[in-house]
Order: structure tokens, then sequence, then C-alpha cells
């Protein structure tokens, strides 16, 4: 009675997050992504897929998981009637398999359980309906004790026996198949409707697709020629954004791109010249900042031989090396007023000359110039010219800072544990709730750079292939940082922290108090007052 009990609390509070989280999101992929970070917190399973059939070619392929790389998450095609997940697809009805090691129809083409023990390693796949259509399935892998497993594949019809403890999932994951299946919906026609836009982009499935081509956010669209390759989002902000790379892009009109620091303007400057008629010649970029002003008039427009002192050779500047392509000035507003005078006659006439010489030299170059900050104060001030300012602004383009875009985040966090998971040979699977809190609530000042720098800090510091709160940056960490107010003293604060190390321990153990002791490396003793005074049911840990 009392583990039934500790079930259905179990199950309400799981529920009650789901829920919350489909009715507060917009953003469908986001939605699919965290219903599985939240049953991966809350259910202890090692791995969770959503799939979905396309229609048409009949192939049933993963859209979202959690604890798959990119290259398993690819791997994972089936058939209708192919392997457990076809099985499903096929007839309707839900399947429990005990033991995959015992089981012919379980597949394992993803290959992403070869370092599992797979005699103690279930699986449980659940039908997504929408009415009375198959539209994809929803699976997790959970590890068991041996005692808990049969031997052979369970379909869980009306008189049949399934234990306790295996049911309880599959109700649990009935319920939440149910409560996703709208947002899959949406997800099968849009999947649907690409394969048939571009064809030859079938092989590559719906990741690809939905990361690079056609996405629907809040009533907009944004075609597979608009979305730059190179820049990552998906809301209304972005979407604008690329709306108006493309339009600019066709042209060559000079360009102004204003935004805060680390926002991502020279990845703005780099879609536009790539996506342009001028993609086959030279992109050429320039920190106006990054070097004293003596030496940047001879970086943009060269010297001549013996120009001035250590000029021992001709030495062309960015403007030769842009010729017929694109030069990208970062920080323009830094400029001196004697380079800036250089640079509206460039802009105007297409020609110079280099630092020393008399010879007129004629340029075609686009130019894209880039600052974050305020020209028309610089104006006022006397520190930037009004007509060059008019010059550049011909074209003005806004990149959104990150707090604008906040559904962004997390698709962001991804990219970048993904890269720098390769860049330092580490293996992290996932970023906990308590992280992605932290992460949703920061107001980012620092926007996508600070972003960048705090998942590669995190995916460092991380011992357990899990990114948790206390791997973060201390200034997401801060009660004003984060905006949510912080009044308990410096012991409340270590407490919490230590609540949520042994809670985590007690998750990967199953709630084996022990085993989670000798991690924490803590006495039988110690972890027993400790649990004792956070108040933490060990109990709820357990299959």
């Amino acid at each position: 009675m009392l583990i039934a009990q500790e079930q259905d609390h179990s199950s309400i509070s799981l529920l009650a997050e789901v829920s919350r989280t489909i009715t507060n999101e917009d953003d469908i992929n986001k939605v699919l992504r965290l219903v599985l970070f939240i049953m991966s917190e809350n259910m202890n399973m090692l791995r969770g897929m959503i799939t979905i059939l396309n229609r048409d070619s009949g192939e049933i392929f993963i859209n979202e998981s959690f604890g798959l790389t990119e290259k398993e998450k690819e791997r994972g095609r089936y058939q209708i009637g192919e392997g457990v997940i076809g099985h499903v697809v096929k007839t309707g009805k839900p399947v429990i398999v005990p033991c995959i090691n015992d089981e012919p129809l379980f597949l394992d083409r993803t290959r992403s359980r070869t370092k599992t023990k797979k005699e103690t390693l279930c699986f449980i796949c659940i039908p997504i309906k929408a009415g009375t259509e198959i539209i994809g399935t929803l699976s997790a892998d959970r590890q068991l004790e041996p005692a808990a497993t049969d031997k052979r594949i369970k379909t869980t019809k009306s008189g049949e026996k399934s234990t306790d403890v295996l049911q309880h999932y599959v109700d649990q994951l009935s319920i939440i198949a149910s409560m996703i299946s709208q947002a899959v919906r949406i997800k099968q026609l849009a999947h649907e409707e690409n394969a048939k836009k571009y064809p030859a982009l079938k092989i590559e499935g719906n990741a690809s697709i939905q990361k690079h081509h056609t996405e629907k956010h809040d009533e907009e669209t944004i075609s597979e020629a608009e979305r730059p390759a190179n820049i990552i989002g998906n809301t209304k902000p972005m979407i604008s954004l690329y709306k108006m790379i493309d339009k600019i892009a066709k042209t060559s009109a000079t360009t102004l791109i204003l935004g805060e620091s680390g926002v991502g303007k020279e990845l703005v400057a780099s879609a536009i010249h790539y996506k342009s008629h001028r993609k086959e010649y030279p992109f050429i970029k320039f920190n106006c900042a990054a070097l004293p002003e003596s030496i940047v008039e001879s970086e943009l427009f060269g010297h001549e031989k013996g120009a001035f002192t250590g000029a021992s050779a001709t030495r062309q500047g960015r403007f030769e090396l842009a010729h017929t392509g694109t030069i990208f000035l970062d920080e323009v507003g830094e400029l001196s007023l004697t380079v800036q005078a250089k640079l509206l006659r460039i802009i105007q006439e297409k020609e110079f000359e280099r630092v020393g010489g008399s010879k007129t030299i004629k340029v075609d170059v686009r130019v894209i110039a880039a600052t974050n900050r305020n020209l028309e104060e610089l104006i006022r001030n006397g520190l930037f010219r009004e007509d060059l300012y008019y010059r550049l602004n011909i074209f003005p383009i806004t990149v959104p800072p990150l707090r604008e875009r906040k559904t962004d985040i997390l698709l962001l966090a991804d990219y970048f544990v993904e890269k720098y998971n390769l860049a330092n040979h580490k293996g992290i699977r996932r970023i906990s709730t308590t992280s992605i809190d932290m992460l949703m609530r920061y107001h980012w000042p620092g926007n996508v750079r600070e972003l960048q720098n705090c998942m590669e800090r995190a995916v460092i510091l991380s011992e357990d292939n899990v990114i948790h709160g206390y791997h973060l940056p201390p200034t997401l960490q801060t009660a004003e940082s984060s905006g949510t107010p912080y009044t308990g003293s410096l012991q409340q604060k270590l407490d919490a922290i230590e609540k949520e190390m042994i809670m985590e321990a007690l998750k990967r153990t199953q709630g084996n108090m022990s085993r989670a002791a000798v991690q924490l490396g803590l006495s039988d003793r110690i972890m027993g007052l400790r649990i004792k005074k956070f108040n933490i049911d060990y109990r709820k840990f357990r299959p």
C-alpha cells in the first residue's frame, strides 16, 4: 500500500510538471525536449526517444531523444513492423521488453547500449496516437534488478501478466504520450511537407531538416533558402532576422549590423556574404578596435615601401585583398576621424591611395560594418562623422540579444555541449533540470558568447556526464544575476548544493543509500544524518 501511494505521488508530480511545460511553452521542439528531460529526472531513465512516422515513406525516425548522440539518433530508423518500435506502430499496442538481451525483436539499431548491462536493461515503448491513427512512439530504457525481469516480450493487453513496477511506468508513459500527441502531429506534418519540398534531403532525416530548413514558429515560416546554415535559433526575432539577411544578401548595398556585444554580428555578416553572388570571392574580416590607431590605416589601405619606419616593402591592405568580395569592419565606431574620412571615400568612390602612395587604386568591395555602440550619440559628441553614418546606415540590421530569444537558449546549450564534448573528449549526455532553470532565468548580459563560455566550463567540470547547477559559473548562481532574490545565509546556500548532490547520487543508485554514500565519499552514518536533515525520501528513487 505504501509503495502504491509513493508511486501515485511521484506520478502526479511528474505529470503536473509535464503539463506545465506543454502549457507554458510555444516552441514545439523545446516542449518535446523538455518532456524527455523531465522524464529522465523523475523516472530514472537511461535513454528516451520520441519517434515519428512518415506516412509517405513508411519510415519511422527519431525526432527527439535523451541519452543519444546525434550519430546514434540518425541510426535509429525503422519500417512499420520492424523491431519493437515498428511493431508498436503497426499494432498500436504498448510493448514491454523486460530484458533486451533476450528479445530478438529488440534490434538496438542506434547501437547506444553497447556499454550497458543488457541483462538488467528493460525497454518500454508506447504508441503516440492522433485519434485512432498511430503517428509515432514514446520509449524509455530503465535499469532494473534482475529479479524484476522476465525473459520474453510482453504486450500489455488485458488478461496478460506484467510486473507492477513495469506496468506503473507503462501507465505513466501512456499518459505522457497522450499529452504530447498534438505536438508530435505538428512535427509529423512539418516533416512530411519538408520531405516533399526537398526530396534530396530525405536521407538526412528529420533532425537535419528541422534544424536547417523549414520551421514553423508563432505562425511565421522560414524556407530552406532563407535560413542561414551558420546561425542557430527558431524564435520569432531570429526568423525575422533570417528574412532580412536573405533580402540584403541579394544586393550589394552597404550594411550596418547593430547589436550588443556577443550576439553574433560576425555570423550575420558571414551569412550575408555566403548567401550573396560574391560568395566565391574573398570575405575579409577586420576588427577596428584590435590594433593601435597608427596601424589601422596601413592595415586597411596598405602602404608603399618607405612610407614609414619599418615599411620595408609595399603591402596590400584589407580593401585590396577583398577586391570583388566583401569586407567586414567590426567595431567600426572605434575608428579615428582621419580613417573615417578615407573610409567614406572608398564607400562612395570605390577608390583610395595606399599610405605613402599617390597612385589611386580602384576596388569593387561590398562593405559590411558592425558596432555595439550608439553611433548617433558618437555623432553628437563629435566622435563619428555624420556623413559616414548615413553611408553605412543604408541597410541596418539589429541582432536581438539572447534575453529576447529565451526559447533558443536550450537549443544553443545543446549545440555547445556537443561541440565541447568533441573538443574535450567528454561524454556529457544531459543538462539537469536545475541547470536548465538557471540558464532560462539568467539575463545574459554577454549574450551568446557568454552562454558559449558558460557551457564550455560546465562540460570541462562535469565528472558524471551530467551538467549540474554547481557546474555553471557563479554569476548564474547569484540572486541578482538570475533575477531570483535570495535572502538566506551562506549555510543555507551550501545546504541547497549539498541536498542537490545527494539527490543526484540517489537517482544514479536508484535509492541505494550505501552506494550513494560511497559515490559522495561519506560514511553510512553521515549519509543517514544528511538524509534526515534534508528530509529526503530515498525510497522514491527506487524502481
